[in-house]
């Protein structure tokens, strides 16, 4: 069947998808004729790699697209290896759960994160490879540009006006023009335009003062001293222009690309991305097929792109042509330094995964585990004599921070009395209650105390998971069943990986114990109050987080949060005047 199909293939652009004998999608290519390129697949496979020879030997069928030109082709491939994801292709990986910032199509526009791209006429930035990071970028977006963050309007202002943090559209306490202005600069500030934004916010500051509106003038102030604080830590790389500097590396058949981007001739942000399926393809073609998938997600906002190696001809024209774009290959100068940045930092990124790996290895060794500990979880238990007892549970995923699943523990069973042994049962009692999700290894930041308690509780909910203690003076290591302790080698991974899995467990139960304990020192001292009970100190702390914050509040501010009423809000003032 496949020969007769070579015999009517036309001389024409478009896409072919191979196909394996259950009719799953294994790649999917672009061609400039597809008669020609199609049949090379099938004649001596001399010149064909690894890869291309055991994907060919799966070929049971294959279905061609024609297309009007090659960057329609193009734009097809990319769409459909975004879809099918096929076996053979390289690819993102990862891909489908890179957050987005996005900026809204509404009258209002706000910003907001997301991980799904739909085609509302919002604007997306991203696709970012740091989730933590992100979020951080989005909190910092918020404090810089007093955007609405709320889904429907409000009758009236809330506490992010009072505490100058939305302009407040739901009330009519801003024009959409004037509001617009704002959307504007924090649009600017994403593409990494800074210079721009600071040099109009200046315009549009001097423009209100001189008209006499101080207030509208001291909204701009506040936003341009804040982008400086940023751009201030921004380094200049280059005298001007926009460019996405893009950097390769490989080590033991891992892949992952970096760029860097350029605006206004300073570095404002990088991603790494590792990619699947490019051990066995020249440099050329994994760059060509990175940027293709790449920019088929992000918008292009850069006038060139530095590459780290020469294309092919082909592949030189056809993405030039769809990202109307440069794609030049610096021989030296700073842009050359800046490729040779990216690189090194790419080459950084894939050496620190291999780290990981090799701490895995070790650790496995060490502890004569049954498998590797590609998911770990560390309990820390925090308080002081006893008061505000709080645990902290990480998560490591491959020898990385898995933020998002950590949790915090308030224990009930030891207030008021110091005990972390029967503390560490609690928690690991609410954790292990149920066989959802378990680690390969459990790791209990104490001694063989410590270990004990938290042995009692797994084991006798029937879980046989590995679990360890690391005590802190000596970094030994206590195993069930042994008094004698391990003691892993000064200068393994293995052991630098468990001080930083008991590190972030310890940082993350002082910070939950902190918060508890500053909530005390605010109950404590809102008690002879009249009119504040439980649910409005914690309604108050909720809405300022520091006692500070609470008394420098206006009686405005304070009526704004809810529970809380003007006469209320006045009975604190005056509490904290006098």
């Amino acid at each position: 069947m496949i020969q007769e199909k070579l015999k009517t293939l036309p001389e024409s652009p478009g896409v072919y998808l191979m196909k394996d004998i259950c009719g799953k999608i294994i790649y999917v290519g672009k061609a400039r004729v597809l008669k020609n390129r199609v049949r090379q697949y099938f004649q001596s496979n001399k010149n064909h790699g690894a890869k291309i020879k055991a994907m060919v030997a799966k070929i049971a069928d294959f279905e061609t697209i024609i297309t009007a030109n090659e960057v329609e082709a193009l734009i097809l491939e990319c769409n459909l290896i975004k879809k099918y994801r096929p076996r053979y292709n390289i690819s993102l990986k990862d891909d489908k759960s890179y957050p987005y910032l996005k900026l809204t199509a509404e009258d209002f526009p706000r910003i907001v994160l997301t991980r799904r791209v739909i085609h509302d006429g919002s604007r997306y930035f991203g696709p970012y490879t740091n989730g933590l990071a992100v979020k951080e970028t989005l909190q910092l977006l918020r404090k810089i540009f007093p955007l609405r963050t709320c889904k429907t309007f409000a009758k009236r202002p809330c506490l992010a006006f009072h505490i100058k943090r939305c302009l407040a559209p739901c009330a009519n306490k801003v024009s959409r023009e004037d509001y617009m202005r704002f959307v504007n600069a924090a649009e600017k500030f994403l593409e990494g335009r800074t210079a721009q934004v600071e040099r109009e916010l200046s315009a549009q500051m001097t423009a209100a003062a001189d008209a006499l509106n101080f207030e509208q003038a001291a909204k701009f102030r506040d936003i341009l001293v804040a982008i400086r604080k940023v751009t201030e830590k921004q380094k200049i790389v280059t005298d001007s222009g926009d460019a996405d500097a893009i950097g390769l590396a490989r080590l033991d058949g891992e892949t992952c690309a970096q760029i860097f981007f350029i605006r206004d001739g300073k570095v404002t942000w990088r991603e790494n991305f590792l990619l699947s399926n490019a051990y066995d393809e020249p440099d050329a073609k994994i760059l060509a097929e990175f940027i293709k998938q790449y920019y088929s997600r992000a918008k292009i906002l850069a006038t060139e792109i530095l590459l780290p190696a020469t294309l092919a001809e082909d592949d030189l024209k056809i993405l030039a042509e769809w990202l109307n774009v440069k794609l030049i290959e610096p021989k030296r100068g700073v842009k050359r330094s800046l490729v040779e940045m990216a690189t090194e930092n790419a080459m950084r990124n894939l050496e620190l995964g291999m780290r990981n790996e090799i701490a895995l290895e070790e650790l496995k060794n060490f502890l004569n585990l049954p498998r590797l500990p590609k998911r770990m979880e560390c309990f820390d238990i925090s308080h002081i004599q006893g008061a505000e007892t709080v645990a902290s549970m990480v998560v490591f995923e491959n020898g990385l921070p898995d933020k998002k699943s950590y949790r915090r523990f308030k224990i009930r069973s030891t207030e008021g009395k110091p005990d972390d042994f029967l503390s560490m049962r609690e928690v690991t009692s609410r954790r292990y209650s149920s066989t959802e999700n378990l680690p390969d290894l459990i790791v209990i930041d104490g001694g063989q105390g410590q270990l004990n308690s938290a042995l009692e509780i797994i084991r006798g909910a029937g879980h046989k998971v590995p679990v360890v203690g690391l005590a802190k003076q000596f970094e030994l290591i206590f195993v069930e069943g042994s008094s004698i302790p391990v003691e892993l080698p000064k200068d393994s991974q293995a052991l630098k990986l468990m001080q930083r899995i008991r590190d972030e467990a310890h940082r993350f139960a002082i910070t939950y114990h902190r918060k508890l304990r500053r909530a005390r020192n605010l109950k404590s001292e809102l008690d002879n109050v009249a009119g504040i009970g439980a649910k409005r100190r914690s309604e108050l702390f909720k809405a300022f987080g520091t006692i500070e914050k609470i008394k420098s509040a206006t009686v405005e501010e304070l009526s704004t949060v809810p529970s809380m009423n003007h006469a209320a809000a006045q009975s604190l003032k005056n509490f904290f005047d006098h």
